[in-house]
């Protein structure tokens, strides 16, 4: 199964969470192509059989610019990805409130707008309490391939 792995990023965080994704991915027999700076075309051009976003939120609940402009192609083009699993590791901080993980939940919304279907809760990492985000989110991780594996 081919799992297209997207992160957006300020100051690398999500980042180093859409790596260790990609590198357990790949230890769990599952082909992860990690994608920074995606478009609707190269996203297309992959031919996923999975989607995961690790997508941080900054300012005001703002996605990161690095994936704001692929977000904005998503909602103008629509391409739809009929029940293509996905998943969402959204990193934040509840100091910031209402906006707490609200880029995540944005890419979560437009993937099910697009018909995708999510194949595990979105997994909401917070600042305040982890400095290892990229730790934190192995047990989810390990769940959300396990759906995936089930699906093959």
């Amino acid at each position: 199964m081919k799992l297209v792995i997207i992160s957006g990023s300020v100051y690398g965080t999500a980042d180093l969470v859409a790596d260790e994704a990609a590198c357990l991915a790949n230890a769990a027999g599952l082909q992860a192509t990690r994608m920074k700076t995606p478009s609707v075309d190269t996203l297309l051009a992959e031919h996923a059989d999975a989607l995961l976003v690790c997508c941080a939120t900054t300012g005001m609940g703002e996605i990161p610019d690095n994936l704001m402009s692929f977000h904005i192609e998503l909602r103008d083009r629509f391409p739809l990805f009929t029940d293509v699993p996905f998943g969402v590791i959204a990193l934040g901080d509840t100091a910031y409130g209402d906006t707490f993980c609200l880029a995540g939940e944005q890419f979560r919304d437009t993937f099910e707008e697009l018909q995708a279907r999510e194949a595990r809760s979105m997994l909401r990492l917070d600042a305040s309490e982890t400095v290892t985000p990229e730790t934190d989110a192995e047990p989810w991780l390990a769940d959300f391939f396990a759906a995936l594996r089930a699906e093959v």
